[in-house]
């Protein structure tokens, strides 16, 4: 049986994987876990670092894209995949630290009213440059204005939820960052925790600012709406 499904999405990963894994096996060791790693289409050796891994790590498991997805798709196919009822999520570059993954699913396998569906982290003293912290800012001031969706930091990787929950969600390119919106959307409670960031191990982002720019006003757009055309009702089946 498997308490915790930790889901990461990897494009051209091979020198944070190991250790990124690795470091999961020692943090988690509270509960069972299974690491489901999706290489997105990499062209750095990705693949065969991870089936390396698994002579040493017979809880991962490997999933790979014939074509580049993007980190939202290879988080739902994780997801898909997932053999428990908790999901937690985080990047596979190393700048989320393993070590902050239990405070995702603590508080989600502790619950006892069956409304804690997501807890999401928010990074604090981001190790980033102050362009990509100005452009995140901006972003997420924008964003939060606009859903109203109580966090500082939706594009944080580190997120523990209800597997069951997040696939009701419909999907789209990029759901991943607005996963407290569509949690609370759905009347789910969701709980924020700090969590610490530091600087990528090696290799170089997969996103530019103009990129995030561009894709996050018309994601905006359609969050908006989607919030606004939820479902108002639900029925009670009478004895």
């Amino acid at each position: 049986m498997t308490d915790v499904s930790i889901v990461i999405p990897m494009k051209n990963e091979v020198g944070n994987a190991p250790d990124l894994i690795n470091a999961l096996v020692a943090e988690c060791h509270d509960v069972r876990i299974e690491i489901i790693a999706i290489d997105d289409a990499s062209t750095d050796g990705t693949d065969q670092a991870l089936r390396d891994l698994q002579a040493t790590v017979p809880t991962l498991r490997v999933l790979q894209n014939t074509k580049s997805g993007g980190q939202s798709a290879a988080v739902h196919s994780g997801v898909l995949a997932a053999k428990a009822a908790i999901v937690c999520t985080l990047d596979g570059d190393g700048q989320n630290p393993a070590s902050q993954v239990p405070k995702l699913y603590r508080p989600l396998l502790a619950d006892e009213t069956g409304l804690l569906a997501l807890v999401a982290g928010q990074r604090v003293d981001r190790q980033d440059t102050q362009s990509k912290k100005l452009a995140s800012k901006l972003a997420n001031g924008l964003r939060g204005w606009l859903l109203n969706d109580g966090t500082r930091d939706t594009g944080c990787g580190l997120k523990g939820f209800r597997r069951d929950v997040f696939l009701q969600m419909p999907y789209f390119d990029h759901m991943h960052r607005y996963l407290p919106a569509l949690f609370k959307r759905d009347g789910w409670q969701i709980e924020l925790v700090d969590v610490t960031h530091r600087e990528r191990g090696s290799g170089n982002s997969n996103y530019s600012n103009l990129n995030r720019a561009l894709v996050g006003v018309y994601d905006l757009i359609g969050v908006a709406w989607l919030i606004k055309r939820r479902k108002k009702a639900y029925p009670k089946e009478l004895d």
